[in-house]
């Protein structure tokens, strides 16, 4: 017979600590997100346009970043480059790791998106008397970011979820957050049935976010 007691006290007594970790994780995903994009942006346009080691490094970031576990990924920076002598705090292995995904993602994004507008709009443009910087600052990457920004949405969510991996190099974000607390009071359950509540209410706000930005720059 189900017999379990709910004990919803504990965790509206720790709810604070909670939604302050849950902050934590929010921060370490829009930080990771913004350096992502930069990256990523950078590793497309190499892709893109060069030849010789640096196109090769690009597409090593990009294969390794898709094609292995993101848990592998921050084991690597948590705990591989101790073999070299470089150890990060907890933070920073979550920030690193989660910087090192994102950009890989964003960068296929962004290279298909660089394919799907027209090379005639870059020729126009420098037609026009437009140097390169300013063909592709003004005409070209404002309609990638357009092709683009469902998925880097997508990505943002992403990275809000899969920062919960911290947990296992010792950050405490919202689940590691979730894991001390509900071992020290047994009350696992209502733990993470709340954290569980919160990680939603965050995506939500996101998805939310994304719409109302969409709508004000994409009007037209």
């Amino acid at each position: 017979m189900f017999d379990y007691n709910f004990h919803w006290r504990p965790v509206m007594k720790n709810l604070p600590d909670l939604l302050e970790a849950a902050l934590l994780t929010l921060q370490v995903a829009v930080l990771a997100m913004i350096l992502g994009i930069v990256i990523g942006l950078g590793l497309a346009l190499i892709r893109l346009h060069m030849r010789g080691p640096l196109r090769w490094l690009a597409s090593c970031w990009v294969e390794l970043a898709r094609n292995t576990p993101a848990l592998f990924q921050l084991f690597f920076f948590g705990f591989g480059l101790g073999a070299f002598g470089l150890h990060l705090s907890p933070y920073m292995i979550v920030l690193t790791g989660l910087t090192f995904n994102c950009a890989g993602y964003l960068a296929e994004n962004f290279r298909g998106g660089f394919q799907a507008v027209p090379d005639t709009q870059l020729r126009a443009s420098r037609s026009l008397g437009m140097t390169a910087w300013q063909a592709y600052t003004r005409i070209v990457i404002p309609q990638v970011l357009r092709i683009v920004y469902h998925p880097i949405t997508n990505q943002m969510v992403w990275a809000v979820l899969m920062s919960s991996l911290g947990m296992l190099v010792g950050f405490r974000e919202l689940s590691g957050e979730t894991q001390f607390f509900a071992s020290r009071t047994f009350r696992i359950f209502e733990y993470f049935a709340v954290t569980a509540v919160i990680y939603y209410v965050i995506v939500k706000i996101i998805l939310l976010g994304s719409r109302l930005l969409a709508s004000r720059l994409f009007r037209y």
